[in-house]
């Protein structure tokens, strides 16, 4: 009996600080929603595909790439485009980026270590550090010349940060242009998530016990995921999303996240309390640099983004009305029309504008 209501207190503490740190967290709509027709849908949501590639980490990990060309691309003339999710979701969060964009330039999308089609590495690796080296893989395998253009959500802004700190020779001799969705340069360990300070603190005081039984116990705790009552629904749909989407859109989201194991989930963890990249973003400097946050982003809210644009005064800030932390598949109209903006402003940088294409 002991024993079970262990089990049991472990996997309520584990699901409400998966709950808290992903940020990407998204779960099936409580109520059925009827759907209406909506540009948005054009596509079957993460149907689209490229040039597949595998590119090999220095402590053996594949990391899946995938690259959309256009005709008429050339790699020194046009900037390539690199995009990275965030925790627990994989390169398809990007569908509606990756549809309006396409026609433009060279775009090229990856999954991070352990998630989507990339392989786990070693132990002790997942984390922000190694995730900068793993996109620093990603830009010498395929865009080894020319300008780039780096665009994060999350966890994978982080990763360009983390790049940033580790390459800034890069940074000022390639990158013409930085997006910045969503995301945090540091500080996350005080971060309420939306919920009474206590509270917050608590499940800050949690993480240290949870991760490792996530590792240890990923298949047990799998269960009860899946089995997640219509509460705990709700709760985790309201990290997601500010306002009322497609249910094809929560179910996107919500799959995706089922998708990453536990034991990964548990493992990345600790690296977001840990997180400081904030003197990294010096490097920015002199560089395009958009930062959008949904301004009812609860995993990492307004204050976050007020702190990069601090370090980078010359940054673009732009803040959604009704969004949430998925503010790519939430506000994708205007999420995209801003990244083609700031395409541009790139392109002209380097005596191209793309609106010429």
């Amino acid at each position: 009996m002991a024993q079970s209501m262990a089990v049991r207190m472990a996997g309520a503490a584990a699901a409400l600080a998966v709950g808290l740190a992903a940020g990407v967290v998204a779960e099936r709509q409580l109520v059925s929603r009827k759907l209406t027709a909506d540009p948005w849908l054009r596509e079957k949501l993460g149907s689209l595909r490229g040039q597949e590639v595998v590119v090999d980490t220095p402590d053996g990990v594949q990391l899946h790439v995938e690259i959309d060309t256009p005709p008429g691309f050339d790699p020194l003339l046009h900037p390539t485009v690199v995009f990275s999710h965030g925790y627990s979701l994989n390169h398809n969060t990007w569908h509606f980026q990756r549809e309006a964009m396409r026609p433009l330039t060279r775009l090229v999308f990856w999954d991070q270590r352990a998630h989507g089609r990339s392989t786990r590495g070693p132990a002790g690796s997942h984390n922000i550090d190694r995730l900068g080296r793993d996109l620093h893989a990603v830009i010498s395998a395929v865009a080894p010349q020319g300008p780039l253009m780096l665009v994060g959500h999350s966890m994978g802004g982080m990763t360009v940060m983390s790049l940033a700190a580790d390459y800034p020779d890069l940074i000022a001799e390639r990158v013409l242009a930085v997006a910045l969705l969503g995301t945090s340069s540091g500080g996350m360990a005080d971060a309420s998530f939306g919920l009474p300070k206590p509270v917050a603190r608590a499940a800050h005081r949690m993480t240290p016990f949870v991760a490792p039984a996530l590792v240890t116990r990923g298949a047990l705790f799998e269960a009860s995921r899946q089995r997640a009552s219509d509460l705990a629904k709700i709760v985790l749909q309201r990290y997601s999303f500010g306002s009322s989407v497609p249910a094809e859109v929560a179910e996107f989201s919500n799959d995706m996240i089922n998708a990453t194991p536990l034991e990964v989930v548990g493992e990345f963890l600790p690296t977001f309390d840990q997180h400081d990249k904030r003197d990294a973003l010096a490097a920015m400097h002199g560089i395009e640099v958009l930062v959008m946050v949904g301004k009812s982003d609860k995993m990492t809210p307004l204050d976050h983004s007020f702190e990069i644009v601090r370090r980078v005064p010359h940054a673009e800030l732009v803040v959604l009305e009704e969004t949430g932390h998925m503010l790519m598949l939430e506000r994708p109209d205007e999420v995209n029309q801003e990244l083609i903006a700031l395409y541009q402003r790139a392109s002209r940088a380097v005596g191209h504008d793309s609106s010429d294409q």
